[in-house]
């Protein structure tokens, strides 16, 4: 037994693999696709625990899949894989046999895990019991489930203020255990309430409120099939929502034309090989993007603003009606101001700006003028920006002016991460919540919730380190790796008087801890969940606002699991005990208390027991959708507004970096390393250059370099990395996340939704010095 005497390591070891280094894909999916989610399914669950599970994932009867929001088809599902090869990962992950528990946690320091990879540390299996980490400890050691929520309620109940206590939500939770979950909080006084969505689509929450009235999409799947033009900017479909190219291959097939606009060529915006297919099967692919814009990073304001430039003066010479202007007139407002600035802008130097050439933008521009069937799909590459909310306010300029919303077929597609992340907002997960939904939770329960806004991500880990936070507690999630500025979030956590973890597998965030740390061990979604005898559903909300039930079709692997639902009942009784005004054994007693509930506090669940049981489940609410708009400034009409495009002055030696995932990852879960699709094998730690640049700087393919920047004065560094050349933009990189997580500031946040700027930091590149 070793023991280290260092503070455990909060970031991935420094280390070399084998780096293979092929030619990128052309096409994603296909028969490869399958062997590798098969391989994984057989390497976890032994073959028919996992293959069993898989024909239940995403069915109209079975579980929601816990990887991404991807809506389901309202119609026929296909009865055979109605999934993706990483969410067959994802349930190879969940489903495993492997667990570890009080014998594995006495061999294993904390230090020590904490040397191995992210890889490595979530590949040790479901946790099987309820760990505890005591003050100066070094080992987690079992503790009863009673007894971890009586240390956890002597902690809040002895902060000074409730607003000590911070509460995390990842977007697994379900909206039955979010709402449980977000109702514990606020009796107990804050709305400390960060959640992923800071992290990831807060930009788009913010925007789409603003210019729309609701922080959601307003499209449905079937759009995709009566659509004219698909446009899909900052997102890498093939890697991170791939049941989404059967949805884009069914749209060419009604005559769809599909724009891609990304900095790198991603395999699954070039074609895509249908496993369900005879086609896909004998290896022929269809082809996905009519039209490939390869912008710099960041560039997308300028390619909008010189598609509604050219569009504008093409209608000016011919006379003929381009932008729509019954909607402009009777839906929107601002349109003149808008039309003002756009004037001022030179196509040429907005080209520039784009770093793409000027003909390919007029091929995008001619494919919309005579359209208004027009869908535009984002995700991370345009919201963790600066200017994230303002990029997104473009996205719906453009849509307005071609009056593509509010109609079939057209309008703002956010593709969301985890998931049920939506569903979580939806049930009052937020640390900003609206005067209504609080007035409402009084109404209902009789309790007066806490009207003050309480901390996101960012602000929490301020907080934290700061020690105004004192306790953090996390249902589900891996946090340290999925914030930003990594050193310093990890000594926000250290500052931690307890930090809590609801989790399913073992990830970093339980290695660099608060002075005492508690592990729960949750179910998983793919899990049966029985209360009383009796099967529970439970239930998720997906990227196109559809409820539906997800229920558990296998055996836990350990008896000492608990679902989050319950978890936060016991909790609640322990930490608010006769001071609670909330019936706490109801809701454990049977879910459909739960959604009973809901259907009180939150407006479109009406019948909720009833409706979510309808296979295939049900549509929420979506005004924007149908044409009505309710923004708060407004009312009834959509704004067009007027943003600056963005600066980004660089010193001769540095260089734009975005973060990307690999194929073998969702979120922060490393499942392998093998990112095929772009042709690297063995290996995470890579930095993506354009050849141009590898040779003004000196370098070569295969160097060892560490990246590092000045930001505020403090000098933040990526060390080891190995350069690969590759088909991106002159002046900007690409590396995998969370590996330079590190790199960017705390501070260096978007205006407005706070959200880290993930896809745009500032680097240079030296030498490895080992």
């Amino acid at each position: 037994m070793s023991e280290r005497t260092e503070l455990p390591s909060a970031e991935n070891p420094e280390g070399l693999l084998d780096l293979k280094v092929t030619e990128p894909y052309k096409w994603a999916a296909g028969m490869t696709a399958v062997g590798a989610a098969m391989a994984d399914i057989f390497e976890e669950t032994g073959g028919p625990r996992g293959v069993g599970a898989l024909f239940k994932m995403n069915q109209k009867q079975g579980f929601d899949c816990s990887s991404c929001a991807w809506p389901d088809p309202d119609d026929d599902r296909s009865p055979v894989a109605e999934y993706c090869e990483n969410g067959a990962k994802a349930l190879a992950e969940e489903a495993t046999l492997k667990k570890i528990g009080g014998e594995f946690f006495a061999k294993n320091s904390v230090a020590d895990l904490a040397h191995q990879t992210d890889m490595e540390i979530g590949k040790h299996g479901r946790i099987a019991e309820p760990m505890y980490l005591p003050k100066g400890g070094t080992y987690y050691q079992p503790i009863s489930w009673d007894g971890a929520f009586t240390k956890i309620a002597e902690h809040l109940n002895g902060l000074d203020s409730p607003n000590e206590a911070a509460f995390y939500t990842s977007g697994r939770t379900s909206n039955e255990a979010s709402f449980l979950y977000q109702l514990f909080v606020r009796e107990y006084g804050t709305n400390n309430m960060p959640d992923c969505s800071n992290l990831c689509h807060e930009s788009t929450s913010v925007a789409l409120a603003e210019a729309i009235g609701m922080g959601k999409g307003t499209v449905t799947l079937n759009d995709f099939y009566e659509t004219d033009v698909i446009i899909i900017m900052g997102q890498n479909p093939g890697t991170n929502h791939p049941r989404m190219l059967t949805a884009l291959e069914k749209a060419k097939k009604s005559g769809s034309k599909i724009i891609a606009i990304n900095p790198l060529k991603e395999a699954g915006l070039i074609a895509f090989k249908n496993p369900q297919t005879t086609k896909g099967v004998l290896g022929m692919s269809t082809k996905l993007a009519d039209l490939y814009l390869q912008v710099k990073i960041n560039g997308d304001m300028a390619l909008l603003k010189a598609i509604e430039k050219l569009l504008y003066d093409y209608e000016k010479e011919t006379l003929l009606e381009i932008f729509d202007s019954t909607f402009i007139e009777n839906k929107t407002v601002f349109y003149d101001q808008f039309i003002e600035d756009l004037e001022k802008y030179d196509v040429n130097e907005l080209a520039e700006a784009a770093g793409v050439p000027l003909g390919q933008i007029q091929e995008a521009a001619d494919m919309l003028k005579h359209k208004s069937r027009i869908i535009v799909c984002w995700a991370m590459g345009i919201t963790q920006h600066k200017n994230g909310v303002a990029q997104i306010k473009e996205i719906v300029n453009l849509v307005l002016l071609k009056g593509a919303l509010g109609k079939p077929g057209a309008g703002l597609c956010p593709v969301r991460g985890h998931s049920n992340v939506q569903g979580n907002r939806t049930m009052m997960i937020y640390d900003k919540p609206y005067e209504k939904q609080l007035d409402k939770l009084k109404e209902v329960f009789g309790f007066e919730p806490p009207r003050e806004h309480g901390y996101d991500a960012v602000d929490t880990i301020k907080a934290m380190h700061q020690r105004k936070v004192k306790v953090f507690f996390a249902m589900g999630g891996n946090f340290l790796s999925a914030t930003s500025d990594t050193m310093y979030t990890a000594e926000a956590m250290r500052k931690l008087k307890l930090s809590v973890h609801v989790s399913t597998k073992l990830n970093r965030s339980h290695l660099v801890h608060g002075e005492e740390a508690l592990i729960l061990p949750t179910l998983a979604r793919s899990d049966k969940d029985v209360i009383n005898g009796e099967m529970q559903i439970v239930s998720c909300e997906n990227s196109m606002g559809v409820v539906q039930q997800s229920k558990g079709v296998l055996q836990p692997v350990s008896d000492h699991l608990m679902s989050e639902s319950l978890i936060v009942c016991n909790l609640a009784k322990k930490v608010l005990a006769d001071r609670t005004v909330v019936n706490w054994d109801l809701y454990a007693s049977h879910y459909d208390h739960v959604r009973d509930v809901i259907e009180k506090v939150i407006p479109g669940f009406e019948e909720y027991n009833k409706k979510v049981r309808i296979p295939g489940g049900f549509y929420l609410p979506n005004a924007p959708r149908h044409g009505d708009f309710e923004t708060d400034e407004t009312p009834g009409k959509v704004q067009f507004t007027v943003s600056k495009l963005p600066e980004h002055p660089m010193a001769a030696d540095e260089y734009m970096m975005t973060s990307i995932r690999s194929h073998d990852q969702f979120n922060t879960t490393i499942y392998g390393l093998e990112d095929r699709y772009r042709g690297i094998h063995n290996e995470r730690r890579v930095i993506f250059m354009n050849h141009k640049d590898i040779e003004k700087a000196g370098f070569k393919t295969g160097d060892k370099v560490d990246l590092y920047n000045n930001y505020g004065g403090i000098e933040r560094s990526a060390r080891l990395f190995v350069i690969v050349a590759y088909d991106i933009p002159e002046r900007c990189t690409a590396t995998y996340y969370p590996e330079t997580n590190v790199l960017v500031p705390i501070d260096s946040v978007a205006e407005k939704s706070n959200t880290p700027t993930t896809k745009l930091i500032m680097i240079k590149l030296r030498p490895h010095q080992a």
